[in-house]
């Protein structure tokens, strides 16, 4: 049975559903969940990380999660999981770096189904002009993303 349970952090709503003692989805909405609105020991560890990773103390996380999509999804997630805190990456080379350069359309896809924004950091893919495209939360979130790891990272 999947517990649920939301926060206030830094004025974004963020809802994280655990399952099985794994933080499963990540969401920056209240939205409807069947489970228990419980906060559990491990949605309260994720919580905690989340507010360290938005004042800019926090560039990784290491509370359980249990990422849960297709084999190809997978796939493009694990390899978001590989961009450094503060850096950003295309379409295209995530897409070559699965093996498949013909495949940036297919990322994007995969990005926009990402369960684990922020953990798995689908907001550090642009368009292969650098400019911010294709955010499930919106262009303003993902930039408020990218700005919060550039300043903490000394970049801005």
């Amino acid at each position: 049975m999947k517990n649920y349970y939301s926060y206030n952090i830094k004025t974004i709503c963020i809802l994280i559903v655990e399952d099985n003692g794994y933080v499963v989805e990540i969401a920056f909405a209240k939205k409807e969940i069947e489970g228990n609105e419980k906060e559990t020991d491990v949605i309260k560890q994720a919580a905690a990380q989340l507010e360290e990773y938005f004042a800019g103390k926090r560039q990784s996380f290491d509370f359980p999660i249990n990422l849960q999509g297709s084999e190809f999804q997978k796939r493009v997630w694990v390899a978001l999981q590989n961009i450094p805190y503060g850096e950003l990456r295309t379409y295209k080379q995530i897409a070559e770096k699965i093996g498949n350069s013909k495949a940036s359309r297919a990322v994007g896809m995969a990005n926009n189904k990402n369960p684990l924004p922020i953990v798995v950091p689908c907001h550090r893919v642009t368009g292969s002009n650098g400019k911010l495209i294709g955010y499930a939360y919106g262009l303003d979130m993902k930039a408020y993303l990218i700005d919060i790891e550039k300043n903490a990272a000394g970049l801005l």
